[in-house]
């Protein structure tokens, strides 16, 4: 590195000495003693290393521009006609350096906003997280703190004190249950068991078991398999179990009084099908579409509270469907009804 430089810093010394010791002998000539050098040093010292700096810069661009023409002239002679060193080669390379910088400037920006958007959505599970769980572990401490207190003494009144709270502590149990198993899902710790079995045979126990919800809600569930009357699938058959009950209790949630749901199978092609729950219920606003799948995102901010769900019914529904590697849609028209549906493949 120094070698760059020495002539600069030598001519510089030289030019410095001299300069030094030319003041030297006018000072001398001038009071007759050297007295006010020692004197006023501290004075001198800073005009001393600026003459210095000063000398070496111009000396060094100057010898710079001299070596760059001579090296010009050199290229001038060797090169062919028409060819300028300045005006060709430098300019691409001037274009080359300034294109990677705008391709560096452009990727860097990018990959900042997908950081950000990254961190907006930690925060923002964070927060939901944080308030569905505060939901339910304030609902048990009110309960048992009123018992603590002894201010009740109806036995009928303790006993749904205490079943309030039982249930608000299974309500908590379902969402640390559900958080666990996306986390599981999404960083591939579970483990699909892959198996054959009838589609027809699950969707039948699966109607059959919510029976009394159907009755409570006013809701009829009913299903079609068209023609065929069983239908072999390869998937895990409790993750698909799991997916079809999110979607049904999802319908049930957000459902109208007499109202309908129904599920239908429809052949893709020879190896995928299609399997469509369809509701005429509340249906989905189109701005809430594209963040329905997201955990703890909810269209309706209170409804679905009240019906005690953790908030990844769908979420979950999105990862056990891509964990098998098929597809999850979603249509829906606000006051009309929303159709949830995924492919599966069969089994030949």
């Amino acid at each position: 590195m120094l070698k760059k430089y020495s002539l600069a810093i030598k001519l510089s010394s030289f030019i410095l000495f001299f300069f030094i010791l030319l003041v030297i002998i006018l000072i001398y000539l001038y009071s007759g003693s050297l007295r006010i050098i020692i004197e006023a040093y501290h004075f001198i010292l800073p005009s001393i290393l600026s003459l210095f700096l000063c000398c070496f810069l111009i000396i060094h661009i100057r010898v710079e521009k001299f070596v760059y023409l001579k090296v010009k002239s050199i290229y001038k002679d060797l090169l062919p006609k028409g060819i300028s060193i300045a005006e060709d080669s430098l300019q691409k390379d001037v274009e080359i350096i300034t294109n990677s910088i705008q391709k560096f400037a452009k990727e860097s920006k990018l990959e900042v906003q997908l950081l950000k958007e990254k961190e907006n959505y930690r925060k923002e599970f964070i927060g939901n997280l944080a308030h569905e769980l505060k939901t339910p572990f304030f609902t048990v401490q009110g309960y048992i703190l009123t018992l603590l207190e002894g201010k009740v003494k109806d036995r009928k009144l303790i006993k749904k004190y205490l079943q309030k709270a039982s249930n608000a502590t299974d309500r908590l149990g379902y969402i640390i249950k559900d958080v666990d198993l996306i986390t599981e899902l999404e960083t591939g710790v579970t483990n699909l068991k892959i198996e054959k079995f009838d589609l027809c045979i699950l969707i039948r126990e699966l109607v059959d078991s919510f029976e009394i919800r159907m009755k409570e809600k006013g809701i009829e569930i009913t299903y079609g398999f068209g023609n065929d009357k069983s239908i072999l699938v390869n998937a895990d058959h409790f993750r698909i179990t799991q997916v079809m009950s999110n979607l049904i209790v999802n319908s049930l949630n957000y459902g109208v009084e007499n109202g309908t749901i129904e599920i239908i199978t429809k052949n893709l092609s020879k190896e995928k099908l299609l399997v469509r729950v369809i509701d005429n219920g509340q249906g989905i606003p189109e701005d809430d579409l594209p963040r329905i799948f997201e955990r703890f995102y909810r269209v309706d901010k209170t409804r679905n509270r009240q019906e005690g769900g953790s908030g990844l019914g769908l979420s979950i529904v999105k990862h056990i469907v891509e964990a098998h590697n098929e597809i999850v849609y979603v249509e829906s028209s606000l006051n009309v009804g929303s159709e949830f549906s995924f492919t599966l493949t069969k089994s030949n």
